[in-house]
């Protein structure tokens, strides 16, 4: 700012703040007065106890008072700013050589509030109570810091509406410049595929540009943009935001470069100055800030390889699974033959992953594959397992080797290859800020507001039942039985189970497995979806039917029950066992049915194992098949109690779009209108059949923000995957809130013009 570069103002809230509101909370009925040992005699490997620790320490925290003085005196600095909305930025620092630690990611977050001295105060306590959030004390365990070590300084700044916000990569050959509409949010919370334009570094020409896929954009709390639709959530980065929105840009905006001609020309020439203060490798933020009468191109962040993590991008995919994660890479280049070992804590690249690796997955910390999309089984399970993830990054098994230590990016599909000169701050990301944290030791959701809708969990591995069964969910929504018996399958069909003679063996596997759910989460309810393997995804065997390889549906779903009764019929005495053993809140829900007749048969078998004679028992459907959408009340009258909407498989039979190919994964839309119409159709005609709908594809964990239209239609319950329970949580609880004070406002609408 003091050279004269447009940077946004602020001021900072000193470590020495933080030090002196810690030292009030110093009482004896007071967990934090041990502060700097609690974290260092944790058991951090006992989650359960950590969980508790934190969740007390943040407590104290956010129900402490900040002295009123300190609290005016940033009020007052922020008057002159004239915004309805703070931004306020973590930063912390270690004192000790080679030690130092910028913003990491997914440890600490920026927060946002509204210019109000309440909302201050409470936004300055959830910034500094991250410092003691599960993940963030297992990190300084693992890490060695003491907490009277670490500095933590936040920087305040002003937020104001932006035309676009993007970031500009530089470096000694080519520049990268991404960009999305309003602010910036949206590309670091990985929700839009910004457009990208490469330029020749020393022209300033633009030598090739991308359309992205920008669906939703950020805004605070002022009239609404040109060009957007209506509120769909607020911020996700925050428990209860009042001045930050998520918008659903118009689609005529969607097919148009955030980037007009002389605002991309502000950016180049930016870029050009600011080579001169930092050399020929560094990144910026910026944004165009939407001020009248003219906008305004500001700085918002700065980084330098000394500043930043050095590192090459080597290659750009699909960001499929939350979270960043620096190891070295296992490759393996033929993807048809299963590897007979792979090292521990490693990421493995691979063509693609094939569900018989599933044991194998228990060891790597990171995967990137050449194939899939968003819905692909690897990109499912890498999100139970809260494994970061990176799909469809082209070629990537050859310009990768093994050994060689990579950062994988989950949140914007990014790989990089980090430079040897650099190994020791590798190995420091791989031990901490990298490591991958388990699914409940995200920090937990204190004082949530009761939700009507029911959250519901998609699992598959038995091995996360304790780590998912205290979240708040309402059970488990989608058991996939396919992924689930993997392991116990040996690597064999069901088929050579059954012919070698040892169906009593897998029987009593079988009805195990599934008493593990239904012991753990009773008495909420389990819906088990019976086996839907696609052809390619089979185990080997000589005895089960022949498929092509090159099918993307196969005989999938309930006809190949038909096909193959002898392993649906082990399916169903494997239910009954688990009724037998005293659970009543095992379901059925069966997969990809094409037709009522396909849907009866099933019933009848269902039948003839007695699993309807237990009151509770439910037997749904999927909805997935196109064809439901015009059969469902046939359905119901068949039998049909329930419907899940698979979103991953309807969008794929209603666009005409393979998802596992690589080429097309970028158009696989779960937004389409077309995709939007047949869920909400498929929720009015359950409600008009009377019959519960729930919905458990990817696409509301994905994109949280149609959850407002999802309640407003009527949705019965969500079901996500663990690592998105807790934001949608919180969008429900907001889309709820909403719907209840729209539904106020016409109903108060009326009485007045009644009363007139």
């Amino acid at each position: 700012m003091g050279r004269g570069y447009p940077v946004v103002p602020g001021f900072v809230v000193g470590a020495d703040i933080l030090r002196e509101f810690l030292e009030t909370l110093n009482s004896s009925e007071s967990l934090a007065a041990d502060l700097p040992h609690s974290s260092l005699h944790l058991d951090v490997n006992n989650w359960r106890q950590l969980q508790q620790v934190a969740g007390r320490l943040r407590q104290e925290i956010i129900t402490a008072n900040v002295p009123p003085q300190w609290v005016n005196s940033i009020f007052q600095a922020t008057r002159g700013w004239e915004t309805g909305c703070l931004i306020l930025r973590p930063t912390l620092s270690v004192p000790t050589a080679k030690q130092r630690v910028g913003n990491i990611s997914g440890l600490l977050e920026s927060v946002f509030c509204s210019p109000n001295e309440e909302a201050i105060a409470l936004g300055l306590k959830r910034t500094w109570s991250q410092l003691f959030r599960a993940r963030s004390l297992l990190y300084w365990q693992r890490t060695g810091i003491n907490l009277q070590q670490i500095n933590l300084a936040v920087l305040v700044q002003p937020v104001y509406n932006a035309i676009a916000s993007g970031r500009l990569h530089a470096n000694s050959s080519s520049w990268e410049i991404e960009a999305t509409c309003g602010l910036g949010i949206a590309i670091a919370n990985g929700e839009v595929l910004p457009d990208v334009y490469y330029l020749q570094r020393e022209t300033g020409e633009v030598v090739e540009q991308q359309l992205g896929n920008k669906l939703v954009a950020y805004r605070v709390d002022q009239p609404t943009p040109v060009g957007y639709s209506q509120p769909v959530s607020g911020s996700v980065l925050t428990l209860d935001q009042t001045c930050l929105f998520a918008y659903l840009l118009e689609e005529s905006q969607q097919k148009q470069y955030a980037l007009q001609e002389e605002y991309l020309r502000q950016v180049i020439v930016l870029g050009n100055q600011l080579v001169s203060e930092l050399g020929k490798n560094f990144t910026i933020e910026w944004t165009i800030s939407q001020e009248t009468p003219t906008p305004k191109l500001t700085l918002t962040q700065v980084s330098t390889p000394q500043l930043a993590i050095p590192h090459t991008q080597i290659i750009k995919g699909i960001g499929a699974a939350r979270g960043q994660v620096t190891a070295e890479a296992y490759v393996i280049t033929n993807s048809q033959h299963q590897p007979e070992q792979i090292p521990w804590e490693v990421i493995l690249v691979a063509e693609a992953i094939a569900p018989e690796w599933l044991p194998y997955l228990q060891r790597v910390i990171g995967i990137i594959t050449e194939q899939g999309g968003l819905t692909s089984h690897a990109a499912i399970l890498a999100r139970e397992l809260g494994i970061p993830a990176v799909v469809s990054a082209t070629d990537v098994t050859n310009l990768i080797q093994i050994g060689e230590r990579l950062l994988l990016d989950g949140d914007r599909g990014e790989v990089y290859r980090i430079r040897g000169d650099m190994e020791a701050e590798g190995e420091r990301r791989r031990k901490g800020e990298g490591e991958n944290i388990p699914i409940h030791s995200a920090h937990p959701i204190p004082a949530q507001p009761m939700i009507a809708t029911r959250l519901l969990v998609n699992l598959s591995q038995s091995g996360l039942i304790e780590q998912v069964q205290n979240l708040p969910v309402d059970g488990v929504g989608l058991l996939r039985s396919e992924l689930m018996v993997l392991t116990l399958l040996e690597g064999k069909h069901p088929s050579s189970w059954l012919s070698d003679g040892r169906q009593a063996e897998l029987l009593e596997r079988w009805s195990g497995k599934i008493m593990q759910f239904a012991r753990a989460f009773a008495p909420r309810p389990v819906f088990y979806r019976s086996l839907d393997w696609r052809s390619p995804e089979l185990p080997s065997s000589t005895n089960h039917l022949q498929f092509s390889s090159q099918s993307a549906l196969g005989e999938r779903g309930v006809f190949n029950y038909l096909m193959n009764p002898a392993v649906f019929a082990l399916e169903l005495s494997a239910l009954a066992a688990v009724q037998q053993a005293g659970y009543s809140n095992i379901n059925l829900l069966l997969p990809f049915v094409r037709s009522v007749e396909e849907f009866t048969l099933c019933r009848h078998k269902v039948e003839q194992v007695g699993l309807t004679q237990v009151p509770q028992f439910q037997l749904w459907m999927m909805a997935e098949v196109p064809s439901v959408l015009f059969l469902l009340p046939e359905y119901v009258k068949a039998g049909v109690q329930g419907i899940s909407i698979g979103t991953n498989d309807l969008t794929q039979l209603l666009l005409g779009v393979d998802r596992e190919q690589r080429q097309l994964a970028k158009v696989f839309n779960e937004l389409h209108p077309a995709v939007m119409g047949a869920i909400a159709q498929l929720i009015q005609m359950s409600q008009a059949e009377g019959i519960p709908c729930s919905i458990c594809g990817q696409a509301p964990a994905l994109y949280p923000e149609i959850i407002d239209r999802l309640v407003q239609w009527g949705i019965t319950s969500i079901s996500v995957e663990p690592e998105a329970v807790t934001r949608t949580y919180q969008a429900i609880a907001r889309a709820e809130q909403r719907l209840i004070l729209a539904t106020a406002r016409h109903q108060l609408g009326k009485t007045i013009h009644t009363k007139e």
